[in-house]
């Protein structure tokens, strides 16, 4: 996989996260695969691969028709809703990038995840409740809160608002690793033919394995 394909996996996990987060706002449900996907690359730190952090291209199949669609020439296909989720992600990353203190601070915060996974997994809700508490607390302080969009019923629950919160952080993870890898938004904004057909390609891969 080269090196732009490899910024295309990560842009796919915001993508993914954004997806994601409507679908718990709207029918309190997401698919599993893919949410065990973005949650588990939160603890996923120390990985030889760009793929390893989502464990694989498969489990980042929403993510890519997500991304696909939403640069897609055609406007109908794109979901602004959607949009909206990817671009305040991104924007956190940068807010994120320019505050040390909350770097280091979610460093922290994630490592205490980890070692919590020694004895609770990842997915219970208590663990997905600890995930929502960095993203209220190390995040949410940065700037303009994400205004979240759905069927009232659903928003109420806290079980989905967790879910909500610990999807964002994922989102985050991914747009820092997009960043590290070397995303800048004006390649979103001036390559986006170049991403799509990589994006295209990658998806191509998944139905070739299928």
């Amino acid at each position: 996989m080269d090196s732009e394909q490899q910024k295309i996996v990560a842009l796919a996990g915001v993508c993914q996260a954004a997806a994601l987060v409507q679908s718990v706002a709207r029918k309190g449900e997401a698919d599993n695969t893919a949410f065990k996907a973005n949650i588990n690359s939160l603890i996923l730190t120390d990985t030889q691969s760009t793929i390893e952090v989502y464990g694989s291209i498969e489990n980042l199949e929403i993510g890519l028709v997500t991304l696909i669609s939403q640069l897609s020439n055609a406007p109908l296909q794109k979901d602004a809703e959607v949009t909206r989720y990817i671009a305040s992600i991104l924007g956190l990353e940068r807010k994120l990038k320019k505050s040390p203190s909350k770097l280091s601070e979610l460093s922290k915060r994630i490592e205490q995840i980890q070692r919590q996974t020694a004895h609770l997994d990842l997915f219970d809700d208590q663990m997905i409740s600890n995930l929502a508490s960095i993203y209220s607390d190390v995040i949410s302080p940065l700037g303009t809160k994400i205004q979240i969009a759905g069927v009232p019923a659903q928003l109420k629950q806290n079980t989905n608002q967790h879910k909500v919160r610990a999807l964002l952080l994922s989102g985050l993870r991914s747009a820092v690793l997009w960043r590290q890898l070397g995303g800048k938004r004006r390649q979103i904004l001036f390559n986006r033919k170049s991403i799509v057909t990589n994006a295209l390609t990658l998806q191509r891969s998944i139905n070739h394995f299928q």
